[in-house]
């Protein structure tokens, strides 16, 4: 069901349009109906319809300035105009509108219902086409490698939640899920700029082939200028995952030199354990690469043969690190919890060297101090300064101990930016509703131009608005505009144009209309019946 304004200064149109037409048969929801175009502004930003109907000859704003209006600021509204046949001419090339309808007047039922018929079919239609499931299977399944190589791509330069790295792969229809993953990357030697992609393409073909005539348990893709090799081990696998790549490898590199008369190097990384730890193996191949420098090209370089690694390596990833500081920030508790038990499950049970696990503690506590600092906590009042959230390290009595203070100074620190951020959105507000009152006689005065004041967006502003104040900041106007008019009508002798124009209308008319619609009665029977109860 479609929502529609119908706007026209003539009663009897406005009525028997809306009773001569089963606007439900026709897909339609009369959601209000406006006597001119300010007040049809002020509903389409309170209700945003689907269609408004207009008429052109209206006062205070005519249908074209509104269609202008709603163009500019809501351009999904469709606009069908109402005008006669000697305005038809001027309606068309007055402004450039995007209008979808013309209605001649005098017209019928029938012909503005053929109107509204033609715009619903089309809305269909784009709604149809948006949600075409079998023509969004035919676009996904002609992108599917593409976003596939974009998904491994990503296992290797970002950090993933595991729970989406599995699903994204079973998406995909790639089977990711293992004990252990190692990476190894193959690089062209010295190729022909103009040849390079060929040759990529060649090492990936082989590479594959050498895959699958082996039976192993591996993905090849092209990463940067690079084919990638992911290994995984199988439940049948009798040989550890390290030897079972060299021996691939190794295979493929004389493969390549063979049939392709091209050399390529080999970089093989560290075996992980977690998916989303597969960039360490990644970057750990990169860096057995560099070593050709050293012992030259057309070669497999296993990292643990030049980089003897006395301990495991933790680390505190980038995927970790942004999430730690998004709880911090807008999580909650629970969250947060989640987050830093994860932090030191990573370190419980792996041979860390005690220097490794005090630059990870480091690490977060660098975050920590970071996020306090960027969100401007007061760190005195909140720790007793800075230095606070460094020193603490050196309390710490075991991991458990390290981890309740790390959780005890990030749930004060959330609490912090929470209330911090609550303070923030009370003081623009104070801000907003103080130059409204100091405004709000202004004729100019306008939500765009408060958010200027403020250096906030438009949507930012009237989202926090309407969460505090439990209004629109166009009814807010209004309503402090009409009390303000009947103040100045019970106190004082001013004629209603004075009001008017005191209270930021610079049409009497207009705010004539206003002040009835808000209270029900005239001004003049207003000012009336305060004097009959004084």
């Amino acid at each position: 069901m479609y929502k529609l304004i119908l706007v026209d200064d003539e009663e009897d149109v406005r009525e028997g349009v809306s009773q001569e037409i089963d606007w439900h048969r026709h897909g339609y929801e009369v959601v209000a109906k406006a006597e001119n175009g300010r007040e049809a502004l002020e509903l389409v930003e309170r209700l945003r319809p689907d269609v408004v109907v207009t008429d052109i000859k209206m006062p205070f704003m005519n249908g074209l300035q509104l269609a202008e209006s709603i163009g500019r600021d809501y351009p999904a509204i469709r606009i069908i105009i109402l005008t006669g046949f000697d305005e038809f001419e001027y309606a068309q090339k007055a402004v450039k509108l995007q209008i979808d309808e013309y209605v001649l007047k005098p017209f019928s039922a029938s012909e503005l219902m053929e109107a509204l018929d033609k715009v619903k079919r089309r809305m269909d239609e784009e709604a149809a086409h948006r949600e075409n499931v079998q023509l969004l299977r035919d676009s996904y399944r002609k992108s599917l490698p593409v976003l596939r190589e974009v998904f491994l791509s990503s296992l290797l330069s970002r950090q993933l939640v595991q729970h989406d790295v599995f699903s994204k792969a079973c998406e995909y229809g790639i089977e990711l899920r293992s004990p252990e993953y190692l990476v190894a990357v193959i690089c062209v030697d010295q190729p022909k700029q103009e040849e390079q992609q060929l040759f990529l393409f060649a090492v990936k073909n082989i590479a594959e082939e050498q895959l699958n005539a082996g039976k192993q348990a591996g993905i090849v893709f092209l990463h940067e200028d690079q084919v990638v090799l992911l290994m995984r081990t199988k439940a049948d696998d009798t040989q550890r995952i390290e030897v079972r790549a060299q021996h691939i490898a190794e295979e493929i590199r004389r493969t390549i030199e063979k049939y392709m008369s091209i050399t390529v190097t080999i970089g093989i990384g560290n075996a992980v354990a977690d998916i989303t730890a597969l960039a360490y193996s990644y970057e750990d191949a990169m860096q057995a690469l560099d070593y050709k420098s050293i012992l030259g090209c057309n070669r497999m370089i296993v990292i643990n043969d030049v980089e003897k690694q006395a301990s495991e390596q933790i680390r505190l990833d980038e995927r970790r690190e942004h999430e730690l500081v998004r709880c911090i920030k807008m999580g909650t508790s629970a969250e947060l919890r989640n987050v830093i038990d994860e932090l030191f499950a990573q370190v419980a049970g792996v041979p860390v060297s005690i220097e490794d696990y005090r630059i990870y503690l480091l690490e977060i506590m660098t975050t920590v101090l970071k996020t306090a600092h960027r969100a401007e906590v007061d760190m005195d009042q909140l720790f007793g300064g800075q230095r606070y959230l460094l020193q603490v390290m050196t309390t710490f009595t075991g991991m458990e101990d390290a981890r309740e203070q790390i959780t005890d100074i990030c749930e004060r620190l959330m609490a912090s930016i929470a209330s911090g951020r609550q303070t923030t959105y009370r003081r623009l507000i104070t801000q907003a509703l103080d130059y409204t009152h100091a405004h709000y006689h202004s004729p100019d005065i306008s939500i765009h131009k408060v958010c200027e004041q403020l250096h906030i967006s438009l949507g930012y502003f009237s989202g926090i608005f309407k969460k505090e104040t439990k209004t629109t900041f166009v009814s807010y106007l209004l309503s402090l505009r009409m009390e303000k008019a009947k103040e100045l009508l019970r106190t004082t002798d001013l004629k209603s144009f004075e009001i008017a124009e005191k209270v930021g209308y610079t049409d009497p008319n207009y705010f004539s209309f206003s002040f009835r619609k808000y209270t029900g009665m005239s001004a003049k029977e207003y000012r009336s019946q305060s004097e009959q109860e004084g």
